[in-house]
């Protein structure tokens, strides 16, 4: 006989039911951060206002299948006590059992993801006519219903409009764009909402105590900040954290499963890029990547960290959310009470480039150095204004401020020079960091002189129009902005006269135009007009006129020393638009910036990066 002794092994007998079905909620007092659709279901139970469709919609894991469940559930309800709809669940009913499990005959569930066609929903049509078995409704559950094909939906809309009264359907998506506002408008919405940070935290610590499962804080909230609000992720999550630490859960466990950068190195990090220590950073950067960071986890972390400092800087009681750890807490006010917001919002605009150069570049750790290197050279470079105001002691730049004249003519018609210029800087999201500064003449540019008129008649009384400048006034007066844009892009003035005026057509002009201007001008005016079209060709047109202005006024900026100074002093920058007003006032010029003065100890970076 073999004497060979048993070994007991603490396997559970039975298979293993993972963490996010063994907790899955099973009434509406266990459902977690849906507090406003619970309230609604509530009351309209309460009340007898039961609905005969419901749209569940949300991110995945939020509990979109596990809220219609519940809610089949809850309106077959019924016990030896209770035999009607209702919320409160805390007894188990007779059906209660069999639709949590998802097998009661009367609670038909259907993944409308391999049921997309008409054939699917003409079965369901023929299926509604009948009464349910044993339950007070029969209950069509359809998950990610989005996904049913356009004749599917035309189908079910006269059924959903009126079903019989033993029917319900409620559906879930996770795309609710996609779902036809005719089947939406037959139905009663909930937006079930991310689970807060806080409070999944708070629910995945309860859920390790029943398991009996050792885990300290900073790794429950690694768990719920990946989770994304999703409690079915932070489940799995944390199934898959227990088995990698064999029933100890800690934070270097699940940085190491998660792939995450040490949330304290990331500090240290930020901390060495706000000091513009380059050496120093890309030393612990290279430390964090030989540990097993990716790069673009890094950025990403420093980016959610500025993001932290700038919200606490505003939100003081931002700091105290729960899923941060307690060094991100402390060192996050640090930084918050002494970086300036310009710095904050500058480097993140830099991270947000950078995470995508990363992602995209073909060698990811070398471009996340470079990344580095803008924001650690950029942090301790003056601002914008703060540039500008340090320029003051520099000839070019004492015109721009002071307002010396500079005159630089370049036409038979040169329009006034920029004289005193005005900086404004403002920021631009799309240039990764960059701000525009707008330069705002100080004396109105001189119009030109118009011809002499000739003499005419006096007009009667009533507005009058002499020039196309006086139409386009008239359109502004009435808000007809339609007829304004197309008298400025298709009319050439021929010949104006009291009552009378005589216009040249564009090729593109809409045929209509002409009698449309006669009839506004007999509204208008209160006096007929006759506008006739002439085979002249006419002068150019109001918009030829002011894109003539605009090229102009773009090549005397160009030529401005006053311009040409701030060009020089931020590598890159460019003038991107001239603003031209409709009448005398004053004209803007635009120039991009990337708001980093010229320095030596830079000067052989790529100058197309915007720093």
């Amino acid at each position: 006989m073999d004497e060979t002794p048993q070994i007991e092994t603490s396997r559970p007998q039975g298979p293993y039911r993972v963490l996010a079905r063994k907790y899955r909620p099973r009434d509406f007092s266990t459902l977690i951060g849906q507090e406003p659709m619970v309230r609604t279901l509530t009351n309209a139970f309460a009340t007898g206002r039961i609905a005969q469709a419901w749209m569940l919609t949300g991110v995945r894991g939020v509990g979109k299948t596990t809220t219609a469940r519940i809610l089949a559930r809850a309106l077959n309800y019924k016990t030896d006590a209770v035999s009607q709809p209702t919320v409160d669940l805390s007894v188990p009913g007779e059906h209660c059992e069999a639709i949590m499990e998802g097998r009661h005959v009367d609670v038909v569930e259907m993944d409308a993801a391999s049921h997309t066609g008409i054939d699917d929903i003409r079965e369901i049509i023929e299926q509604v006519r009948y009464a349910p078995v044993s339950a007070r409704y029969k209950v069509y559950i359809i998950d990610e219903v989005h996904m049913l094909s356009t004749q599917a939906f035309n189908g079910l809309l006269k059924t959903l409009e009126e079903p019989p009264p033993h029917v319900k359907f409620i559906f879930a998506t996770t795309e609710i764009r996609k779902v036809p506002i005719t089947v939406l408008s037959r139905c009663q919405r909930f937006d079930l909402r991310r689970v807060d940070a806080g409070l999944l935290t708070a629910h995945l610590r309860g859920i390790a105590q029943k398991e009996d499962v050792a885990i300290d804080d900073d790794a429950l909230a690694m768990i719920a900040r990946a989770a994304e609000g999703s409690v079915r992720d932070s489940l799995s999550i944390l199934d898959q954290a227990i088995a990698h630490g064999s029933g100890t859960v800690t934070a270097e466990a699940v940085r190491d499963m998660l792939g995450l950068a040490d949330r304290a190195r990331v500090i240290d990090l930020f901390e060495l890029l706000m000091k513009g220590d380059v050496a120093g950073a890309l030393g612990e950067f290279r430390g964090q990547y030989d540990a097993g960071a990716d790069p673009a986890t890094v950025l990403t972390d420093l980016a959610e960290f500025n993001h932290l400092v700038t919200r606490i800087r505003f939100v003081p009681n931002a700091a105290d959310d729960a899923s941060i750890s307690q060094e991100e807490r402390q060192r996050g006010r640090e930084y918050a009470d002494g970086l300036s917001v310009r710095v904050l919002s500058r480097t993140w605009q830099m991270l947000l480039k950078g995470i995508t150069e990363v992602q995209s570049a073909s060698r990811p750790v070398s471009a996340a150095e470079m990344v580095l290197i803008r924001i650690a050279h950029a942090a301790t470079l003056p601002t914008l204004d703060e540039a500008l105001k340090s320029l003051e002691g520099d000839a070019p730049v004492r015109t721009l401020l002071q307002g010396t004249p500079q005159t630089t003519p370049t036409s038979a018609r040169a329009p006034a020079p920029v004289d005193a210029i005005a900086a404004q800087p403002v920021a631009v999201g799309s240039n990764g960091g960059g701000q525009t500064m707008r330069l705002v003449r100080t004396e109105p540019e001189p119009l030109p002189v118009a011809a002499p008129q000739p003499q005419v008649e006096e007009a009667p009384a009533g507005p009058r129009i002499a020039s196309m400048t006086d139409l386009v006034a008239l359109c502004d007066a009435n808000r007809d902005m339609a007829l304004k844009v197309q008298i400025k892009q298709f009319l050439r003035p021929v010949k104006f006269d009291p009552g009378r005026i005589e216009v040249s057509l564009t090729e593109h002009a809409p045929r209509m135009l002409v009698s449309d201007l006669t009839t506004r001008l007999h509204t208008w005016t209160g006096r007929r007009w006759v506008v006739t079209i002439s085979r002249e060709r006419g002068g150019d047109t109001l918009s030829e006129i002011e894109q003539a202005r605009r090229d102009v006024a773009l090549l005397d900026a160009k030529n401005d020393p006053s311009v040409a100074a701030i060009l020089a002093r931020f590598p890159g920058a460019k003038i991107i638009d001239v603003r031209l007003p409709d009448a005398v006032g004053t004209p803007e010029i635009e120039i991009e910036s990337d708001e980093v003065p010229v320095d030596p100890g830079i000067g052989d970076l790529d100058d197309d990066d915007d720093i």
